[in-house]
């Protein structure tokens, strides 16, 4: 990581010299601000964090809770959520302290003794040849520990208001701040009282009985299957050989979902409670924890559990909905949306897919930077439309794939034609879960694919698939990505042609466009801010990292910036990570080698793929996306 760029610090680099709002914030909440986040789940928290890196930007979060959440539900992390943590400086952390799902194996009857299940796959997690993230276990709680800490870490210093209960709202039409929100204290020496706050934007992250959605008009439309599961997290002695691995259990007394956490102890289970009755009116729910114990030992039959301590446990009934909106504007109505919705607020389905915290956290790292970039003037209001249009499509595909999943699990012995096809399933879309597969259509911030030949491996619309480089300045085998902080910064990676630096080439003229008047950077980067404050612009030549002089590559690519005017040496790569590497990124991502450049938004998102010829595209393509400066 980079610090001392302000000058010498001994403290913890993690955390950033507070600036603008952060620098006076008051301890209690305001009669106004520019955004209300509504609820401290995963969502909220991300958004938090992320708005945090825009210090210009006034943000308060509100919590009923009277403190941090101490015991989370969700506990899946996909690696597209440990891909994001890395952007938020934590990755390495939580990885450490997280279970780390390495296999999966499938339990099925006897086909001898039908009484007695049986192993019948064992499955390497799909995490392990997909990507450099692993796929993980780890409490929701600590999860949004980690945002806090970020968010209170970052320049704006935001850190959530506890104890204050979301009422209600309304959007009116004038003002600098034309949503009123009524609130109320529920603790501390103000318990009881009720205010209006005014904000220029809402974000309701409050989960599936959202008050912020209800508030808006907007409705969860969907059902609930005739299905219900018990879950707990139990603390156990067992003669169950997979105790510790991932496991989908099916017998003829239904179905369990095993799933170690972390801790080296602790466990989660869901346990198949069967069919729900059309008149059940909900009773499934009071299913005591002694009944759900019981069906768990029957499942696992002739193997057992000595339940010694139940964390936490729950019964629902599996639901599948999508609300007809994640935003206030009515179908097209002519205004930019006010009040967002994220995570449970809009998308709701079953939890064994290990999908609900992963996505809420994608919803919200989607709609941070486009209200930072809004409210700080980078970008016009018409930029937030573009987070209900890209959000809602992945909401959909959740549910469709989660209703597969949720009924594949919920099946009979006697239903089951393929004692593999699960483990088939698990497999062939695990794309999916992991979270890889998000393909954002084309729009203000997403091109077209005309040049997507020329990074086959970079799909436009898709996340930066990062790839391990050299980096020039130390010889450093490093993943290019991992560079990428969330910081609220676009992202122009240079590929180069194939000359070396200081001889004549397309990136060179690349280069000396791109440091002109004409070029994005000027265009959009505000008066007086550092070169890169807007465009972390880095370079990749083809050669080994011990062939370039760095003193010939263009000084666009080693910016001088800060408050002592410092040469960021980070910026220049080389394609090879060391002679002994066999292939380089050109190879791995397909890229031209005639050079390309890859255009990647600040939520890590490919937004373009253009040749290094293309510099009017290039310039078009931000005027599309970004105000002048």
């Amino acid at each position: 990581m980079q610090f001392h760029h302000h000058g010498y610090v001994s403290g913890d680099p993690r955390v950033q010299p507070a600036a603008g709002r952060g620098l006076h914030r008051p301890a209690e909440l305001p009669d106004q601000t520019d955004v209300l986040i509504v609820g401290s789940g995963p969502a909220g928290m991300l958004l938090a964090a992320q708005l945090s890196q825009f210090p210009d930007v006034d943000v308060r979060l509100i919590e009923r809770r009277e403190g941090r959440l101490e015991l989370g539900q969700a506990d899946g992390i996909q690696p597209r959520s440990v891909e994001t943590f890395q952007a938020f400086g934590f990755a390495e952390r939580i990885i450490a302290e997280a279970y780390n799902i390495g296999w999966m194996n499938f339990w099925a009857p006897d086909p001898d003794d039908p009484a007695r299940i049986v192993r019948t796959m064992r499955t390497e997690d799909y995490a392990l040849r997909m990507s450099e993230f692993p796929h993980l276990i780890v409490n929701q709680a600590r999860v949004l520990d980690y945002f806090a800490e970020a968010a209170a870490h970052g320049p704006g210093r935001v850190v959530p208001d506890y104890g204050i209960e979301f009422l209600g709202l309304t959007v009116g039409d004038e003002g600098d701040f034309p949503v009123e929100v009524r609130v109320r204290h529920i603790a501390g020496a103000r318990a009881g009282e009720e205010r209006t706050i005014r904000a220029k934007y809402v974000a309701g992250c409050d989960g599936a009985r959202s008050r912020v959605r209800d508030a808006i008009g907007r409705v969860h439309v969907g059902a609930a299957s005739a299905h219900a599961w018990g879950v707990m997290d139990v603390l156990v002695n067992t003669d169950f050989p997979d105790w510790r691995i991932k496991c989908a259990i099916n017998s003829g007394a239904g179905n369990i979902l095993h799933i170690p956490r972390e801790g080296g102890y602790l466990s989660r289970m869901y346990i198949d409670l069967g069919e729900v009755a059309p008149d059940d009116d909900h009773r499934v729910r009071q299913t005591p924890i002694d009944e759900i114990i019981r069906r768990a030992n029957a499942i696992l039959h002739p193997y057992s559990i000595d339940v010694k301590e139940v964390a936490w446990h729950s019964v629902y009934e599996v639901g599948h909905r999508v609300t007809d909106g994640f935003d206030d504007v009515p179908a097209g109505a002519p205004r930019a949306p006010r009040v967002f919705l994220t995570g449970d607020a809009c998308h709701t389905h079953s939890a064994k897919a290990g999908q609900g915290m992963n996505v809420s956290m994608q919803d919200g790292f989607n709609l941070g930077w486009k209200l930072g970039h809004v409210l700080t003037g980078l970008a016009a209001p018409s930029l937030l439309s573009t987070y209900g249009a890209e959000r809602r499509p992945v909401a959909q595909q959740l549910i469709d794939f989660d209703r597969e999943w949720s009924a594949l699990m919920a099946r009979k012995p006697e239903e089951i034609t393929d004692p593999q096809d699960l483990a088939t399933h698990y497999l062939a879309t695990a794309e999916f879960p992991s979270g890889f597969r998000t393909r954002y259509a084309p729009s203000a911030i997403v091109a077209d694919a005309t040049h997507q030949d020329l990074a086959s491996g970079f799909p436009i619309g898709m996340r930066f698939a990062s790839v391990e480089v050299a980096r020039v300045a130390d010889g450093n085998a490093v993943h290019l990505g991992h560079h990428a902080r969330a910081d609220g910064r676009w992202r122009v990676y240079a590929f180069a042609d194939a000359p070396l630096p200081g001889a004549p080439s397309a990136l060179g003229d690349f280069a000396r466009w791109l440091a002109s008047s004409a070029s994005p950077v000027s265009v959009h980067t505000p008066a007086g801010a550092d070169v890169d404050a807007v465009f972390d612009v880095k370079v990749v030549y083809q050669q080994r990292y011990d062939d370039i002089e760095l003193p010939l590559v263009p000084d666009i690519f080693r910016p001088r910036t800060g408050p002592l005017g410092l040469t960021d040496w980070e910026k220049v790569y080389a394609a090879a990570p060391s002679a002994w590497h066999d292939s380089d990124i050109f190879e791995e991502r397909g890229l031209s080698r005639d050079g390309v450049v890859v255009v990647v938004r600040p939520d890590q998102y490919v937004a373009a793929v253009l040749p290094l010829t293309a510099t009017d595209e290039l310039a078009a393509f931000f005027a599309g996306a970004l105000l002048p400066r």
